[in-house]
């Protein structure tokens, strides 16, 4: 008798929550610290707020940790500065250190993703290859275009603190960075559907020729 095909396991219903909770955690970690960073400078000043925003990123790291069992290169680069800018803010009680820290995190990422493009390894297709099949041009247009956008966030950043009051900054950094950063990122995706590698034809699925006998 001809072998039956195996039938597939139906999705479960489980799982759409469980994405749309993992999204919630992670955006949780992001959004956290600089949420709990707007809030204590609102209640009680910037040198509070660089305290808390120091504790809570750390909590956010222990966090991805437990959850992740890794911490992203992308936090980890940003909680440490953070560490360090802030643990000078609050000893030399000098805001200016706290203001500063997008700004080295921006160029500490365009300065990696632009020695991953000298080396010809790009930082981006490291991080990302999992979840996007991009082409390896596609991966040096993708993270050029990366890199060139965090050098106008470090710029911007700099214009902004320079030019407007402490709230007005902390405003931005909450709430102006973080949009600005998801328009870009979206604004990328004809890019990467114009380099998205072919699918694999060997991968696909046999469907069964109905006009063949068993």
């Amino acid at each position: 008798m001809p072998q039956q095909p195996e039938a597939k396991p139906p999705l479960s219903p489980q799982s759409a929550p469980a994405s749309g909770t993992a999204l919630a955690a992670k955006l949780a970690i992001e959004l956290g610290p600089l949420l709990v960073f707007f809030g204590a400078n609102a209640a009680a000043g910037i040198y509070a707020a660089t305290a808390a925003f120091m504790v809570v990123t750390l909590i956010a790291l222990a966090v991805a940790w437990w959850r992740y069992h890794k911490l992203p290169v992308m936090p980890l680069v940003s909680g440490a500065v953070v560490l360090v800018f802030g643990g000078l803010t609050l000893y030399l009680r000098d805001e200016t250190f706290i203001k500063l820290k997008p700004t080295i995190v921006y160029l500490v990422f365009a300065v990696l993703l632009g020695a991953g493009l000298l080396l010809k390894k790009p930082v981006l297709e490291l991080l990302l290859g999992p979840v996007f099949d991009i082409t390896d041009e596609g991966w040096r247009k993708l993270t050029a275009r990366w890199a060139c956008f965090f050098i106008a966030m470090a710029v911007v950043n700099e214009l902004v603190w320079r030019n407007v009051s402490t709230d007005v900054w902390v405003s931005f950094k909450a709430f102006g960075f973080l949009p600005l950063t998801f328009l870009f990122a979206f604004a990328q995706m004809p890019l990467m559907q114009r380099y998205s590698e072919p699918a694999d034809p060997g991968t696909e699925t046999k469907r069964p020729d109905k006009r063949s006998g068993p």
